[in-house]
């Protein structure tokens, strides 16, 4: 029963990202729970394994590395909320993130020579370009932050990038994992 109920809530947030989120938002508003959803989801994603369907089955190193890359980006973002008001541990936090986002990319740039379809590279582009405009707008997030104090700008624009981080993965997933 819970196998069931987890695949079909994986499916409908494949389907529709953030369908997961408000639902759970809905279920809090109902009990009269008020909680920071985006920060709390944010903390979660350096506590929780990757998901077995989101992982990268094929041994090729290139594979298993994007998998690794996604996952270091992931936990570096989640410490976000309890770095965010220490200044210099948060400059430090957001340098690591700089160098995750880049490994991340090295490593699909890698990956997008090992496929062998075009409209599978072209799939991987787009996902990567998607990627890049995310993560610009984290920065430009970062800059206004230490202009404007809003943090919650900044969980918002980086649970964004968690999510083209899972779209990545998910699309040499889907690309390359059948070919294995």
């Amino acid at each position: 029963m819970a196998r069931h109920l987890l695949a079909a809530l994986t499916k409908a947030e494949h389907s529709s990202a953030g369908s997961l989120m408000e639902f759970i938002i809905a279920i809090l508003k109902k009990a009269e729970v008020s909680i920071n959803m985006t920060e709390s989801l944010l903390r979660l994603q350096g506590s929780v394994p990757d998901f077995e369907d989101q992982r990268i089955r094929r041994a090729d190193e290139p594979f298993q590395e994007l998998n690794k890359k996604c996952s270091a980006l992931r936990k570096i973002l989640s410490r976000i909320p309890d770095e965010i008001n220490h200044r210099t541990t948060f400059l430090e936090t957001i340098k690591e993130i700089a160098s995750a986002i880049k490994k991340l990319l090295d490593c699909v740039n890698e990956i997008s020579g090992c496929i062998p379809s075009p409209s599978d590279r072209q799939a991987l582009k787009v996902r990567k370009r998607e990627f890049i405009r995310y993560s610009k707008k984290f920065s430009n997030t970062l800059k206004e932050f230490f202009k404007e104090g809003q943090a919650q700008a900044v969980y918002t624009s980086a649970a964004h990038l968690i999510h083209q981080t899972n779209s990545i993965q998910y699309i040499v997933k889907n690309k390359c994992d059948l070919r294995s």
